[in-house]
């Protein structure tokens, strides 16, 4: 099982853009407090809408944790919403 924990932290990304199914890609962050992630996969990527504005959700992995990242399209952010930890 895993231990999720909700957050809802600014954080800087390094993203790449491109073309085809996969036009942003993250592949790196860092959260509030100084700490980097290096994204080794990316999950599920899907558009959802919050009241007018578009974000767009990854679900991301470092092989230790995933993430759940957002980009909110209109004000060009990122937030880091969720955290869960691997159980083996």
């Amino acid at each position: 099982m895993n231990d999720e924990t909700f957050l809802n932290e600014r954080v800087d990304v390094v993203a790449v853009f491109g073309e085809g199914l996969n036009p942003c890609r993250p592949i790196r962050f860092r959260r509030p407090n100084g700490r980097e992630i290096e994204v080794s996969e990316i999950g599920l990527r899907h558009p959802s809408t919050q009241g007018k504005r578009m974000v767009h959700v990854f679900d991301v992995t470092d092989g230790g944790a995933d993430y759940r990242l957002e980009f909110d399209s209109e004000r060009l952010t990122w937030h880091l919403k969720m955290e869960s930890d691997h159980y083996e």
